[in-house]
Parts: C-alpha cells; structure tokens; sequence
C-alpha cells in the first residue's frame, strides 16, 4: 500500500493510531501514538486482568489411585488452557439462574484413564474429552501446540492405577483468578531514551553501557548532546508486546481489551446520563434517602421522626439527653 501522508496526518488528528511491527500464533507487536498515557495503561491493565475467558473451576473426582492428591490434581486441571472463542455465549455464573452449573454458564469435560500395561501411563491434557451439548464446538476444548499433539501433562499412572474424574469449566476473568488470564505477559515500555526523565537508573560508572537500550530505541530519534530538558513534554508512544497464553490469539486478546474498555465507558456514561432522580445518578441509594421533606436525605434517626437533630433517647426539635431534658439549656449544669 502506497504511503499518504495527508491520510496519515488525518488520521492523527482523529484519534490513536496503531501499527502493527509483528503478529503470529503467539504474540503480537504494535505502537500506539497519538493517544493519552492514561489509556495506554487503561489497554494494558484490562488486556491482563479483564478479559473473560474459561477454565476448569469445579472437579468432581470419582477414582484416583495414582500416586498424586486430589487438590494437586485439581489445581493442575485448573491450569490446562481452554479455548475462549466464542465464550460470550456463556453466562457468568453469578447471572445464572441454575442453583450450580448448567449449559448455559458452564462446560463439561471429562477424564477416565487407566493403566493396563506394564509400563507407566502418561495422561495429558488431550485425554479431557468435552461431553454435553457443547461436544461438537470448540469452547473449552483444551488448547494443544505442542508437535505430538498431547498438550500439558496432567499426571503419570503406574500399572493399575485408574483416574476419573469430571470437570466443570466456567467463564471468568483473571481479576478473580490467574488461571483465567488470556495472556501470559505484556510488555510495555514507552520513551526509550528516557527524554522525559520517568527512569532513575541505578548504575555503578557508565549507564548507556551498562543499560543496553531496548529495541525501540531505533524507532525515536534520540536526544542531542545538550539537548535541554523539555518540562511539558508527555509521552505520546506506546509500545506493547502481547504474548498469549492460549485461550485467545494475540490479536483477539487486543480487540477483547478495546471491547471491554467500550463496555465500561458505556456503562459510565449511560449511569451518568440516564438518571431518574433529576441529578444523574440512577444506582442503589440508601433507605433514608426518600425520608426528607423534599424527598432527599433527612436528619432524622432510627428511633425519631423528621425535621429535626433529636437522639435515639428524646423526641424532636430539641439536644436532650438520656438523663434529662436539654442540659446545656441556662448554663453549664448536668443533670
């Protein structure tokens, strides 16, 4: 594609501009400029701790006469990555109507192995078989990269030993739990030069030697020698390094991000917006709201009425006490 540089220079002046230096199977690599620090960190934070995916969060054990406990079992399970494609199809289980786990919020999978041979028994990942309705669809598959087609290992059974077991994968996010992160790191860095002075490296004689520039470096131009200090410069390029963990592909875990940012500004605008109380505000308001006279807060407590400052101990209008009428009323006295 030919280079526009008015089209370029348009775009800058719309909104963010992206451009993608690398993009496979596993990470992708993109700059993004023209846009506020505070969003590129808001991308970073969401695409590590607020993109739904699925994994395995209940295991019901029915024999395991291998050598392994059943919670190491279950922990190693919970760790397995299963494709999150389509995972919007699955409730949360906390909108679920079903008093556990049903179709609509979970997926099953099972696992049945023993080993009849002589020799001990591998059992990996590729041996958790999806059941229910969901069998014919990729959702909560376990993600399998490896060349013999195996996937991570789950445990090893010596001759006779038996494992079966049935799992239950539900729809989450890594804020409440590492295992549903869709990535496994990202990388984030943005002034490699360090022009705007945010890094104070520690160093023992010469910095520049001891602290290798970063391969972003050769995409900015760096300071001249003497150069002053800029004390309203900002920074306006980001680069980021996404490395999936496998449910989704690098560039769904981007998208995803951006999707959930959208979400979260929508809900912002449309709770700021759409209020039904005349000031914008449409949440949960507490049970004394309606209680004042003009239907907003009143002064009164649980024990007393409206309008005035009275105490849990004495009626209205007046500073009484539990032990007489108004002390303070006349003078200093106690009653």
């Amino acid at each position: 594609m030919d280079y526009d540089p008015m089209a370029m220079d348009d775009a800058e002046s719309l909104g963010p501009v992206v451009k993608i230096s690398q993009a496979d199977s596993v990470r992708v690599k993109f700059e993004l400029s023209n846009a506020d620090i505070s969003f590129a960190n808001s991308l970073r934070r969401v695409m590590l701790g607020e993109i739904p995916t699925i994994a395995i969060d209940l295991v019901e054990i029915e024999e395991n006469s291998s050598v392994l406990a059943d919670e190491f079992i279950a922990h190693r399970l919970g760790l397995i990555p299963l494709n999150a494609e389509g995972v919007e199809s699955l409730l949360y289980s906390r909108d679920c109507d079903c008093e556990e786990y049903c179709e609509h919020c979970s997926v099953k999978l099972t696992l049945h192995a023993k080993c009849t041979g002589e020799e001990n028994m591998s059992v990996s990942a590729r041996d958790l078989v999806p059941s229910g309705d969901r069998m014919n669809q990729n959702l909560g598959t376990p993600v399998i990269t490896d060349s013999d087609g195996l996937g991570p290992l789950l445990l090893k059974l010596r001759p006779g030993q038996e494992i079966k077991l049935e799992c239950i994968a539900k729809k989450g996010i890594a804020k409440e739990h590492a295992k549903w992160a869709p990535s496994a790191a990202i990388g984030f860095e943005y002034d490699p030069h360090n022009k705007l002075r945010h890094i104070d490296y520690w160093y023992e004689s010469d910095p520049k030697a001891e602290w290798p520039p970063s391969e972003y470096a050769d995409w900015e131009e760096p300071p001249a020698e003497g150069e002053p200090f800029d004390y309203d410069a900002v920074p306006n390029h980001f680069y980021y390094n996404v490395e999936t963990s496998g449910p989704l592909s690098p560039d769904g875990i981007v998208t995803e991000g951006i999707k959930v940012i959208q979400q979260k500004l929508a809900m912002l605008i449309h709770e700021l917006t759409e209020g039904d109380g005349g000031d914008g505000y449409n949440g949960p308001r507490s049970p004394e709201y309606n209680s004042g006279p003009d239907g907003g807060f009143g002064y009164s407590t649980s024990y007393g009425g409206n309008g005035g400052n009275q105490s849990s101990w004495g009626g209205g209008g007046g500073s009484t006490t539990p032990f007489g009428q108004t002390p303070f009323q006349g003078g200093n006295s106690w009653s």
